[in-house]
């Protein structure tokens, strides 16, 4: 427990975080991809420009007062807002709940909200943020080293092991597999360490269980179909984050 206070206190402090990061993030969903700078100019409208007042910039709130519309031309306000500021807080609360104010819980919080804006802009642009990525990946592989620190070199060989092979595959076959993902493996090993491997499992488990369901709907014509691997990456870190040790464990008990 950090400073005495209860875990719960810890889970609303870094929900309160996630939910400013969250705001940060979808600037960057709907900047980054245009080529356009995530600090200047400051928050406007999409539809009018009209620079935005502090209060409309509050997370969550701002848009449930203007009932999703800009107060100046009246221009709808995508759901995509208040939806990427609410998983954020809750993905880094939830991260502080489950592995306690510690610096395991803080690896875990960097993670989740990290993955919102990966998923959101590879669903949309299948493109995934080098900007958003690698800082998280660097402040991720902090925390983990610290959490375990006699242990250092499984993040570190997790982080580099699981960027080394996505770029394998992406040597291999670029078509079917991005340096994107590639960075995005870097994050997922340096904050899961070993329980990387039953990640990668799910998300490839995932994107075998789409692509049957594509080819059984469509035929020869989903050869043709590019899906974002990055989606199926965020699932398969989320179910390492919360059961990869189990899944380690039961591997082990079944055919170790």
């Amino acid at each position: 427990m950090l400073l005495g206070a209860p875990t719960a206190y810890w889970a609303v402090v870094a929900g309160v975080l996630g939910l400013a990061i969250g705001s940060f993030s979808t600037v960057a969903i709907t900047r980054w991809p245009a080529g356009g700078s995530l600090m200047t100019p400051r928050s406007h409208c999409t539809s009018c420009g009209r620079t935005l007042s502090p209060l409309e910039l509050v997370p969550v709130l701002s848009w449930l007062w203007l009932r999703g519309r800009c107060r100046g031309c009246g221009g709808r306000v995508s759901w995509t807002y208040p939806a990427v500021e609410l998983a954020s807080a809750g993905l880094a609360a939830a991260g502080v709940l489950v592995f306690g104010p510690t610096w395991q819980g803080l690896a875990a919080a960097v993670l989740g909200v990290a993955l919102v804006p990966v998923v959101v802009i590879d669903l949309q642009h299948r493109l995934i943020p080098d900007v958003i990525v690698l800082p998280a990946a660097a402040v991720g592989l902090m925390a983990a080293v610290a959490a375990d620190p006699g242990r250092w070199w499984v993040s570190v060989a997790a982080a580099l092991g699981a960027c080394a092979f996505f770029y394998l595959l992406w040597m291999v076959y670029p078509a079917g597999m991005g340096r994107g993902d590639a960075k995005l493996a870097l994050l997922l090993g340096a904050v899961l360490g070993a329980s990387v491997v039953p990640a990668l499992f799910v998300a490839f488990a995932a994107g075998a269980a789409l692509g049957l369901v594509l080819l059984a709907r469509f035929g020869a014509r989903a050869r043709r179909m590019a899906v974002p691997f990055g989606p199926f990456l965020a699932a398969g870190a989320l179910v390492g984050l919360w059961w990869g040790p189990a899944m380690i464990g039961w591997y082990a008990a079944s055919f170790g």
